[in-house]
Formats: C-alpha cells, sequence, structure tokens
C-alpha cells in the first residue's frame, strides 16, 4: 500500500482586464514581495467559480463575477515540490469596497499594463502569472458550463 497519497494543491485565479491594465496583487511570501493576480486556494466544499469571487474580494476590495474559465494550468513549484493545480477565471469587476482590510500577506493592489508585468517577471508568485495572461490576450475563454460542482448526496 502507498503511504504517500499526492495531492495537488487547487487555486483559482482571476485575470481582470480594464483599459489596458491588469489588476495584480504585491503579496508577502517565504521568497520576499512577489506579484501575483488575486489567486488562493479553494476551501473545502466551494466550487471553483465562488472560490474565485471570494479570493478576488479579500485581496483586492474589488467584487468579482466570473464569466469564462481560461485555462486550467498544472505547475509544481521546483523548490517546494508543491504541485498546483490552477483554474484561472475573466470576467466582470464589481464594486469596491474602500473600507475593506486585504487578506494578511496582501501588502496592495496594482494596475499594470503588459509591459510593466512582462518587465516585472523577476517577482511573479510563479511562472502561472505570465501564462494566464497571455491565454487571456490571446482571447481564451472557455464557457463555465465546462465546470459542474456536486455538493451531498446523488
Amino acid at each position: 500500500m502507498n503511504e504517500h497519497i499526492w495531492r495537488p494543491h487547487v487555486t483559482v485565479a482571476a485575470v481582470i482586464e480594464r483599459d489596458g491594465r491588469f489588476l495584480l496583487v504585491e503579496e508577502e511570501t517565504s521568497e520576499g514581495l512577489r506579484l501575483n493576480q488575486p489567486a488562493g486556494h479553494l476551501d473545502e466544499g466551494e466550487s471553483l467559480w465562488r472560490g474565485c469571487q471570494r479570493e478576488t474580494l479579500e485581496e483586492t476590495a474589488y467584487h468579482f463575477e466570473p464569466q469564462a474559465l481560461i485555462g486550467v494550468y498544472q505547475w509544481r513549484n521546483p523548490e517546494s515540490g508543491v504541485t498546483y493545480l490552477r483554474f484561472a477565471f475573466s470576467g466582470e469587476l464589481g464594486p469596491y469596497e474602500a473600507d475593506r482590510p486585504l487578506d494578511v500577506g496582501i501588502v496592495r493592489t496594482v494596475w499594470l499594463a503588459r509591459e510593466e508585468i512582462a518587465a516585472r517577471r523577476a517577482q511573479h508568485r510563479s511562472p502561472l502569472v505570465w501564462r494566464c495572461i497571455e491565454d487571456y490576450l490571446a482571447g481564451r475563454r472557455y464557457p463555465l458550463e465546462l465546470i459542474h460542482h456536486y455538493s451531498g448526496a446523488p
């Protein structure tokens, strides 16, 4: 019997573009300050799109409504050995809650143009940050109907 059961970390991310700029967060990590999309781990029992809404609100104070799946990404962090399975969404940015505190570890939100993001690739949290933006700019959009969330007994 295999005692080690491999479990990837399931994460969700929002790729949000407005007027040619993308909403990113600067966050404290064990490697220092890094850039990332609003993103985080899926909570138990949570649907992928609800997780994306929650993470975006917690990390940016913006409401977000996912409208399309950009892609599904698998990446193994060579330093930690952890494998991440990321679901990236595009959608509509909603109201901003100015008085809402940002999640622990989030230093600030920033709106950056594609060129600025490319110039700061050494600061990206992972290679998924850039890949998601590239796929978004390439027009990759898949209907949310591809994702089915089941809860409870059949």
